[in-house]
């Protein structure tokens, strides 16, 4: 993947494309008996996320910060494959408190290039870097910021279909070009889409979902 500050998350759960597995509904009753957004079923670990944290809203900065930068390291692969290795990240990148980040150096980068425990691209590990610094530099607390872009909470109906779940909004453009402005990287508008169905800044449960009602 190039280090294009554009890049899109294309497989972030509930995003424009539908998951590869069977069935097509958008939702699913499990084991359990609660019926929940299809993209959950495919692995313990989607479900727990989004039954704890998928949809909730979001206003720690510093929570915000990592949940920007995982996504710019998602952009390309699937949602999983980050929420496996998120506790790595969360070690090698100090817990993403932008002060300690923004004071990594080339060696970190490089020793970070080595651990098979992440993802290893160096633009997206500079790009984290450099969002710290830019994280720093911001005049407006984070999460100020980025809510700012939250569209209007019944701004629109509750998807019933994967086809009604937009992969970019103007919200997400607005936000990710204002973000670029300010110096940030792996910022594209549908990566920030998906960092907004993420943070509760929209709400994309599918009606039917038992979360849609939490």
């Amino acid at each position: 993947m190039s280090t294009d500050t554009t890049a899109t998350a294309s497989a972030t759960p509930a995003a424009a494309t539908e998951p590869s597995f069977p069935p097509r509904a958008a939702v699913i009753v499990g084991d359990d008996g609660l019926a929940r957004c299809s993209w959950s079923a495919s692995d313990p670990e989607y479900r727990r996320y989004h039954d704890e944290e998928w949809g909730r809203e979001q206003h720690d900065p510093r929570a915000l910060y990592e949940k920007l930068c995982l996504e710019g390291f998602q952009a390309g692969l699937s949602w999983i494959t980050i929420l496996r290795r998120r506790p790595a990240f969360r070690e090698v990148f100090h817990g993403f408190d932008p002060v300690a980040v923004a004071a990594m150096t080339e060696s970190d980068i490089e020793r970070l290039l080595q651990d098979a425990r992440i993802i290893r691209h160096r633009g997206k590990i500079q790009a984290t870097i450099s969002n710290a610094h830019a994280v720093l530099a911001l005049d407006v607390p984070l999460d100020e910021l980025m809510w700012s872009f939250a569209p209007p909470a019944r701004g629109r109906r509750r998807p019933n279909a994967w086809s009604e779940v937009p992969a970019v909004t103007p919200e997400s453009t607005a936000l990710s070009k204002e973000l670029r402005r300010r110096g940030f990287r792996f910022v594209g508008p549908t990566t920030m889409y998906a960092l907004m169905q993420a943070t509760g800044m929209v709400d994309d449960h599918f009606t039917g979902c038992f979360r849609a009602h939490a």
